[in-house]
């Protein structure tokens, strides 16, 4: 991917992470995987850990969008840096 992508990339997630709806639908089906989770009998281990699975597929579509986020972060920040650098030394 390009450094414009990856941008884009990380104003997408960004948006997504800071959008009510998103919240709200991940929030639900936490809770949800955590009920599945608690209610399940004991000797249903496979149940728990299908609901543990769940819950871990979620936590990692989060964990994504916030590197996807932290990816744009640094690139802007050295594109920053290097337009600064670039900048003083044209100034000489």
């Amino acid at each position: 991917m390009t450094e414009e992508e990856l941008i884009a990339l990380g104003d997408d997630s960004e948006s997504l992470l800071n959008s009510g709806s998103f919240t709200r639908v991940i929030n639900t089906l936490v809770d949800a995987s955590f009920q599945a989770f608690v209610n399940t009998e004991p000797e249903d281990s496979a149940g728990r850990e299908r609901s543990y699975s769940h819950y871990r597929a979620l936590v990692d579509i989060t964990n994504t969008l916030r590197q996807q986020i932290a990816v744009r972060d640094e690139i802007n920040t050295k594109n920053d840096e290097d337009n600064t650098t670039g900048n003083s030394d044209q100034e000489d």
